[in-house]
């Protein structure tokens, strides 16, 4: 069987080609009752679209390319999946790599994606070159050309602070990845210090060395140290917040009824841990949309556009309470 072509609809409806190619086009200067005739003879006809030959024209693929670091955390994994779906709501499609940034980039450009969305982790300015482009990360004023979507994690850290220290909490540490070069790290770390100064509490640090499970669960060996454990702890991320909820009960230190714990990140998995763990951070779902929002706005208009101040939501579950 042959394709049917936009001249056999034309023939068909008895109108021109180019008045078939508008109303395909959903083009403003055809009339809703001759588009529709020229809908349902294309649809009778079992018409399909040649897409390729249409974005040629259109000098867009409308395929928007995502580089992450990694999707073995399962954060990223559940932000990545998110931001999936945000897509399927739009006319974009989503292409993922997991390479180094510059290898990423050039396979990217060798698909023609109309955007990019990457994860900004480190202080480097990442150019810009001729493809729109969006970032998740740490906003720095005027410092880039392009919108970063900042989850204001230094403001999280603070209310994390704040909600423990309402509920009697004085001794409050911070576990998580310190010393590193990332700036998403770095801005929980300036946070949770901010607010433990301005409380005129001691902050108390203890680095990961890492952002996974295992690092978590070793990091709470180091309590033995010290003469006074903490009543409360702030978790930099899901996965070490994870590792820290296992080593705590395995050290008979309960959880919450010996230690408050409070974890950094916002998605649904929180709720089933073992522990439900009250939570701090934007929720996943609406840091995804942000995300594809941002990049659609910079695909399609000329002028800049101004990314909106994220604000971390609290979710209070089991795994905090007042101090006994």
């Amino acid at each position: 069987m042959m394709n049917v072509t936009i001249k056999d609809i034309a023939k068909q409806a008895n109108v021109s080609y180019s008045t078939v190619s508008k109303a395909l086009n959903d083009s403003p200067l055809v009339k809703e009752i001759t588009k529709q005739k020229i809908l349902r003879t294309a649809e009778q006809m079992g018409y399909k679209p040649n897409l390729a030959a249409k974005q040629l024209v259109r000098k867009k693929t409308d395929v928007v390319g995502l580089i992450w670091p990694t999707i073995e955390r399962i954060v990223l994994a559940t932000l990545v999946t998110n931001i999936s779906q945000a897509f399927a709501a739009t006319r974009y499609s989503m292409i993922l790599s997991v390479d180094p940034l510059e290898v990423a980039k050039e396979t990217f450009k060798k698909f023609q994606v109309d955007g990019m969305i990457l994860f900004a982790e480190s202080e480097h300015t990442i150019p810009e070159d001729d493809i729109p482009l969006v970032a998740y990360g740490v906003e720095k004023k005027n410092s880039v050309s392009y919108p970063v979507i900042d989850a204001n994690h230094e403001q999280a850290m603070q209310e994390a602070v704040h909600y423990l220290y309402q509920l009697g909490h004085r001794d409050i540490a911070y576990i998580g990845h310190v010393k590193t070069s990332d700036t998403l790290q770095l801005e929980k770390t300036a946070g949770y210090r901010k607010a433990m100064t301005s409380m005129q509490l001691q902050p108390t640090c203890i680095d990961t060395q890492g952002l996974d499970w295992v690092n978590g669960y070793t990091a709470v060996n180091r309590f033995e140290k010290w003469k006074k454990p903490p009543t409360a702890i702030i978790g930099g991320s899901y996965d070490i917040s994870g590792g820290i909820l296992r080593a705590l009960q395995e050290k008979d230190m309960q959880v919450p009824e010996k230690v408050s714990l409070i974890s950094y990140d916002n998605i649904p998995q929180m709720e089933t841990m073992e522990v439900p763990m009250t939570c701090i951070g934007v929720p996943v779902d609406v840091l995804a949309e942000e995300i594809v929002e941002a990049i659609i706005q910079r695909i399609e208009s000329d002028q800049p556009i101004k990314t909106p101040v994220l604000h971390p939501e609290l979710v209070e579950r089991n795994s905090t309470a007042a101090v006994r």
